[in-house]
């Protein structure tokens, strides 16, 4: 394997973008670490270790590295492009003017990313102007009297909130450029970029907080975990498909034969996101109602908070199979497919075509989502899991969507950097 990075550095044009992304890396971590204008650096360090990131932001910190509790220019991370995405692939299910667009090829998924990146701007503005306003009231860090900005005054929140929505324009160009004169997919790099930031400090407060004998039993248990997740996320139900002889004009087509990979894991890490999301509802009106000492108030903060309560794990792992059946039936329409198959001439050997198929597809989109769901909801709660045997920090590296992420990227980059080996006549990765 070494010799395979040795091999792509040596590749004059896989070199250069090789380095390209590794100085859009370090321009776009750069970017995390520069405050914006007006935030007292000094007092914001000082809140951010003396209370525990166990918040209702605790999702949109591990999207931005840890930028966003510092306040930087970079602050929102990568996490409105993501929502943004969510919403539009689910608009394009509802809307049929989206679907027209999806269906056009490439003219029409160029103008379905236009309307993200108008949506993402719009998002950016909305959370930038939130964040701004906890910090200014004293409730981005709960626990913390100090003042997060020098000036509360009007010109310093709209500089800030322009600041912040300017970073997240630039969060978009640079990945972009990444997919663009780079390798892999840009967003998604940057995505693994801001994740990985905080792993070493993670597991560091482990070893620190509860021994080194327990953070070697966490190393271990981790690469265990990684290798399950590589396993599942590698896990594909392949469907034979048959295409029969035609013949147009003098020439003959079709008698090929391939197959519709099914993935275990269909829907990603999209699931995962969707059910913290959602369960970080409660806890944000619960932290913005007046009367603190409401019943439903009380009760959201003593269940639904920190995590470490069998409850909250419970609805996380419910949410977490839900919605990826729910995920599932929206991206991957079986009757669609079998519509294709049907007017190019394909059939599943043993399957009538037409309606049959459909059945079929959907009865096995059904069998093998299931153990996926299970997967997703397992991966999901092992920081909660973490969170109460050894006291770590909800964003415990080995489990839910920072695993996910960091396993999916590194997977795909180094595959796309093995199809450029291989064309240069170089062994990849991947023996």
């Amino acid at each position: 394997m070494l010799s395979a990075y040795v091999n792509a550095f040596r590749t004059p044009d896989l070199r250069k973008k090789l380095l390209f992304v590794l100085f859009i890396i370090v321009i776009f971590r750069a970017g995390s670490q520069i405050p914006a204008p007006g935030v007292n650096v000094r007092n914001v360090h000082d809140c951010i270790s003396g209370v525990s990131n166990t918040g209702i932001y605790n999702l949109i910190n591990v999207f931005s590295g840890g930028a966003l509790l510092q306040l930087t220019i970079f602050a929102l991370g990568i996490m409105p492009y993501i929502t943004a995405s969510i919403i539009l692939q689910l608009l394009v299910v509802v809307i049929p003017r989206l679907e027209a667009l999806k269906k056009e090829g490439q003219s029409g998924q160029t103008k379905i990313t236009q309307y993200t990146r108008y949506l993402t701007l719009g998002l950016a503005l909305l959370q930038a102007t939130g964040i701004v306003a906890l910090a200014r009231s004293g409730n981005l860090l709960s626990g913390c009297s100090k003042p997060l900005l020098y000036d509360n005054g009007t010109a310093t929140f709209l500089v800030m909130v322009a600041t912040m929505t300017a970073g997240t324009a630039v969060i978009m160009w640079l990945g972009e450029l990444i997919t663009d004169r780079g390798v892999g997919n840009g967003m998604s790099i940057l995505i693994f970029t801001q994740v990985v930031a905080r792993f070493p400090t993670s597991l560091w407060s482990v070893g620190k907080s509860r021994g080194w004998w327990v953070f070697a039993v966490v190393i271990a248990i981790g690469l265990v975990i990684i290798a399950a997740v590589i396993f599942i996320e590698q896990a594909q139900r392949r469907i034979p498909v048959q295409y029969a002889r035609r013949m147009v004009g003098r020439k003959m087509f079709g008698g090929s034969s391939t197959y519709i990979p099914l993935k275990v894991n269909q829907a990603g890490v999209i699931p995962v996101i969707f059910a913290s999301s959602l369960l970080y509802l409660p806890a944000m009106a619960s932290q913005f109602n007046s009367n603190q000492s409401s019943g439903w108030a009380v009760w959201v903060q003593r269940y639904f908070v920190r995590g470490d309560h069998p409850l909250y794990m419970i609805t996380f792992f419910a949410l977490c199979v839900f919605f990826t059946y729910f995920y599932v039936s929206i991206t991957f329409n079986p009757e669609e497919v079998a519509d294709n198959m049907k007017k190019y001439g394909g059939f599943i050997p043993g399957i009538r075509a037409g309606k049959p198929t459909e059945d079929y597809l959907s009865y096995v989109l059904s069998r093998i989502t299931l153990p996926g769901s299970l997967y997703l909801g397992f991966v999901a709660v092992i920081p909660l899991i973490a969170f109460v045997l050894i006291g770590a920090d909800q964003n415990f590296p080995f489990g839910g969507t920072s695993i996910l992420i960091m396993v999916g990227v590194a997977l795909d980059t180094v595959k796309q950097i093995e199809s450029q080996l291989q064309q240069r006549n170089y062994e990849g990765f991947l023996r």
